[in-house]
């Protein structure tokens, strides 16, 4: 077998001594911060279902951040300035959430102080509905009294198919406020649309 001369490394002539050549920079590209399951950390702008709350650091997985998250603006990814902003903006969500709560609250007085709702509807002569009083009737009727109540706050069980009847119904207002209201159905007079 034949012995391959090695070459030893020589000095580069064309480098002056001394004299240190600029180095590339390396490029800053927006690394995603992995979680401890392998998933992607943000944080969260608004309240989501099923996910966190405002202002909560969760790991999600990274289609998800980075395909629907982050461009919808739903999250952001947690930097220093990115959670200063998070934190000026949940000074004002939890100012706004403290009115609508007083708002929602006086609402509820005004719902517990009010007489039976009276709502006509076309019965037949025995008394049944031909249709059905559901939460939409109710929150229109609350809104023509100027109660802004609406159809989703109406917790009804069982829609009211029977006329000259008085109905208890609970409302959830939203915060964990809830009250009651007295629904009473009448038939209409036979000449009446």
């Amino acid at each position: 077998m034949a012995k391959t001369a090695t070459k030893k490394p020589e000095a580069k002539a064309d480098k002056p001594a001394g004299k240190k050549l600029p180095t590339k920079k390396p490029k800053h590209t927006h690394h995603l911060q992995k979680g401890k399951h392998g998933g992607t950390m943000v944080v969260l702008v608004n309240d989501l279902l099923h996910v966190g709350k405002q202002g909560d650091l969760v790991e999600v997985k990274p289609g998800y951040a980075r395909n629907y998250l982050i461009p919808y603006g739903l999250a952001v990814l947690p930097s220093a300035e990115n959670l200063r902003t998070l934190e000026q903006y949940k000074i004002k969500v939890q100012k706004a959430r403290e009115a609508r709560v007083a708002d929602l609250k006086v609402l509820a007085e005004q719902l517990s102080r009010l007489p039976a709702v009276t709502i006509e509807a076309n019965a037949t002569e025995e008394g049944h509905l031909y249709g059905s009083i559901g939460p939409i009737e109710i929150s229109k009727t609350l809104k023509g009294k100027n109660l802004l109540v609406e159809g989703d706050m109406v917790k009804l069980e069982h829609p009211i198919k029977e006329a000259n009847t008085l109905t208890e119904v609970p409302l959830s207002l939203g915060y964990g406020i809830e009250t009651k209201i007295q629904v009473l159905v009448v038939a209409l007079a036979p000449g009446k649309k």
